[in-house]
């Protein structure tokens, strides 16, 4: 059994990869996303200047290329002096960070609380389901400037507001998965042996829900990039000299008539991260779903 469990699985990943191998859409969003990890990995050693360093000489300056700028600054500089090439890829450490670590924290409490929903029932299944509806109920970008105001803005404090905020979506994934999975006929045999409710809930239900989890993972960390960016832009993320992606468009946004670089090449950055980000999703759920076909997603009905 152990053996035919492994081939079949072997089968499916050599499936899942020439899926993914076969889409140019997902070599090329995974290339920008992993571009984007090594900056966040290795902001010393790829940074061409120090991203602290001011100088109001060159303040403004424009990227290379453009008349007036400055040798040795790609992209530019701020309205301080400092290397928007280097603090966008210092930037990638924080933004990328925060919202790794957020979605890590709300995949931890929705899968948690969407499994004992699903596979308890009755009165567990209520009480969270409700739980969300009240969750779901605030806006969230709302929820997250009133918790952030109020407990104060700070990398950890981020960190749990965007986790926070993000755990009914998966709760309601999970949730929707087990209650199918679980009338599967392998969950009875396992029960009939004598399994115990962990090792069911964990090795037979929540295994076999992976597919649509990884695939909203990926939908949610593009999110989560997003609202780092807006709480940064409000000024309740990160705090200032350090450099986040949405800080910056926020310091930059007074000096856009004098220097476009300064705002629009880090919302250009968000921009092809969270598009990346969901393109990969899109390939994913293409790749890791048998009976999703490309024509249900362009509103072609199957037969």
């Amino acid at each position: 059994m152990q053996k035919m469990r492994n081939e079949n699985f072997k089968k499916r990943l050599r499936a899942f990869s020439q899926k993914i191998l076969s889409s140019k859409l997902a070599i090329l969003s995974a290339l920008l996303i992993f571009i984007a990890l090594v900056c966040a990995l290795f902001p010393g050693w790829l940074a061409p200047k120090d991203p602290y360093e001011q100088d109001l000489s060159r303040r403004l300056k424009p990227p290379v290329g453009f008349e007036g700028s400055a040798p040795g600054y790609y992209l530019g500089t701020d309205q301080l002096g400092r290397d928007i090439l280097s603090r966008i890829i210092l930037g990638a450490r924080i933004s990328l960070l925060i919202s790794g670590v957020a979605v890590a924290v709300a995949a931890s409490l929705g899968v948690a609380a969407g499994l004992l929903a699903g596979y308890y029932g009755r009165k567990t299944d209520l009480l969270i389901m409700r739980l969300i509806d009240i969750q779901l109920a605030f806006p969230v970008i709302l929820m997250a400037l009133a918790i952030v105001a109020a407990v104060g803005p700070s990398l950890f404090n981020l960190i749990v507001v965007m986790g926070i905020s993000g755990w009914p979506r998966f709760a309601r994934i999970v949730r929707a998965s087990v209650l199918s999975v679980k009338e599967e006929g392998y969950v009875d045999a396992a029960h009939s042996i004598g399994a115990s409710t962990y090792r069911v809930m964990i090795h037979h239900i929540l295994l076999n829900c992976l597919s649509p989890l990884i695939v909203f993972a990926t939908f949610e960390l593009a999110r989560m990039i997003l609202l780092e960016a807006t709480l940064s832009f409000l000024g309740l993320g990160v705090q200032p000299p350090t450099p986040t992606w949405g800080g910056m468009i926020n310091e930059g946004k007074q000096y856009i008539y004098m220097s476009w670089a300064v705002s629009v090449i880090p919302g250009v950055v968000i921009a092809l991260i969270i598009l990346s980000f969901n393109m990969l999703g899109d390939e994913l759920r293409d790749a890791l779903d048998p009976h999703t076909e490309r024509q249900v997603m362009r509103g072609f009905p199957t037969t």
